[in-house]
């Protein structure tokens, strides 16, 4: 891929296409795109700032494949309805998937490190690349979501960086199965859990991209990854845990606290410890950070160096963030959508006190109906008496769907399981209700994914807690 090429993205603007197109873009090849999003008026920043980078975008009516040497990028998902499959198709215009493309980028590297999992995959590239950016290595890094630590004032959507191409770090998706194009050198797998894939066929996706790997690293606090542990051998694996004694790098000493954790990194083999001090919260950061921590001391990092570095990591977009406080309220903005990072994220907020107020907002009719059982148990464990939960339908940009299951469907479940919970309308809605409930001391957690205009909604829930007045209370609901 030396030659410069035309590159035409359907879908610009979604997490996983945005990234790649910055790539290639930085690579000296002619980006294009269109998205429905544009054409519909939605989170135009993130166009603005695409045109600004010198990247022409088009309506997404086909009218922007007008030559046959470009190349369409497409999702797996994207229908041959599209009026840009179809004008491809009509001109002769090569098309590829945006797995297909990344792949390709991928394996050419002669270092490379994907990391794969359920949860935490975008948390562990950022760090990793972080870490490995500080040592020196200048990785390019392709991540599903923004990472804070590589914002500057021309780069506001820093879901990648475009360093040395044979050193590459990225993010690897199991949901349409193209985790297995790549070939990594270091194949991180942080866990395994019902998602995307009934978990039968997620168990084999996973099993092969550990053992393609030269180097797998491996939970060993996740069932599912410490059986592929057991059946690799031990010389091609390095695993990790918080529990488990026979693990190569074990975290002990946790010190929780509402915007970071500390905790103390052990290396089994030397008996040798370091002291860590994460500036972002939660036990299921620290073990995205064992697992970058172990991918670059594969890579030849110094593990007590590695730990340091970590001290200096700013965490990843819409992962438990904090859109601000007004009123003492305190709103959250999360992209927690499965129940494995659902559950995670009401763990770490029940650290600390204050009543939680959630708006969850589905990403998809499929999704609600593949995980409606593993929704109910997450919610109805996870959820505390005071806490209230909200839900409006999933987000629906167009397309063919079965809408089998609803959010109602969730709710009632709940609700039968005496934890307090509500199906609305729509977002509006759902945003009104949280602004009659909130009260001094509450968390406000704004929860969902595919859909970028929820941290809009949470800082317009921001904006107005601060027009509001509150009485006094004579009951305080935190914790």
């Amino acid at each position: 891929m030396t030659r410069t090429r035309r590159y035409f993205f359907c879908g610009i603007g979604g997490s996983g296409m945005l990234p790649l197109a910055m790539i290639m873009h930085a690579r000296g090849h002619v980006v294009e795109g269109s998205d429905r999003s544009l054409d519909q008026g939605r989170t135009a920043p993130k166009f603005e700032f695409l045109r600004a980078r010198g990247i022409r975008l088009h309506p997404q009516d086909g009218s922007g494949i007008s030559h046959a040497d470009q190349i369409l990028v497409t999702s797996s998902a994207v229908e041959d309805t599209v009026p840009d499959v179809q004008s491809a198709r009509r001109i002769g215009a090569d098309r590829t998937t945006r797995a297909e493309l990344l792949a390709e980028l991928f394996n050419a590297a002669s270092h490379s490190i994907a990391v794969g999992g359920t949860s935490g995959k975008s948390t562990t590239t950022g760090m990793t690349g972080w870490i490995l950016d500080r040592a020196g290595r200048r990785p390019t890094i392709l991540n599903g979501a923004v990472m804070n630590n590589f914002i500057t004032p021309d780069m506001p959507f820093a879901s990648a960086v475009g360093g040395d191409r044979n050193f590459f770090i990225s993010e690897v998706d199991e949901s349409d199965g193209s985790i297995a194009r790549f070939r990594p050198r270091i194949a991180v797998l942080n866990n395994i859990a019902i998602d995307h894939k009934p978990l039968d066929e997620l168990r084999s996706l996973f099993r092969d991209f550990a053992e393609t790997g030269e180097t797998a690293i491996l939970n060993l606090d996740n069932d599912e990854t410490a059986a592929i542990a057991e059946e690799m051998a031990s010389g091609k694996t390095i695993t990790y845990s918080l529990t488990n004694p026979r693990a190569d790098l074990r975290a002990g000493d946790l010190a929780p606290a509402p915007d970071g954790i500390a905790f103390q990194v052990k290396e089994r083999i030397s008996g040798a410890a370091w002291p860590v001090n994460l500036p972002v919260p939660g036990r299921h950061n620290v073990e995205n950070a064992l697992a970058a921590l172990a991918a670059a001391h594969a890579s030849g990092i110094a593990l007590e160096q590695a730990c340091a570095l970590l001290g200096s990591f700013k965490g990843i977009r819409r992962r438990l963030e904090v859109a601000g406080t007004v009123n003492d309220v305190t709103v959250i903005d999360d992209f927690a959508h499965n129940p494995d990072k659902i559950k995670a994220t009401l763990a770490t907020l029940h650290e600390f006190p204050g009543r939680l107020l959630i708006m969850f907002q589905p990403h998809g009719f499929g999704p609600l109906k593949l995980m409606k059982d593993t929704f109910i148990d997450c919610f109805a464990h996870g959820l505390e008496e005071v806490d209230i939960l909200l839900m409006p339908e999933p987000v629906y940009f167009g397309g063919t769907v079965e809408r089998v299951v609803t959010s109602q469907d969730i709710v009632r479940a709940i609700e039968a399981r005496g934890r307090e919970a509500c199906a609305l309308a729509d977002r509006n809605a759902c945003g009104e209700k949280l602004l009659e409930l909130a009260r001094p001391g509450d968390r406000i957690v704004v929860m969902g994914a595919r859909d970028d205009t929820l941290s809009e909604f949470a800082a317009e829930l921001l904006h107005e807690l601060g027009e509001l007045r509150f009485e006094p209370r004579t009951k305080n609901p935190r914790n």
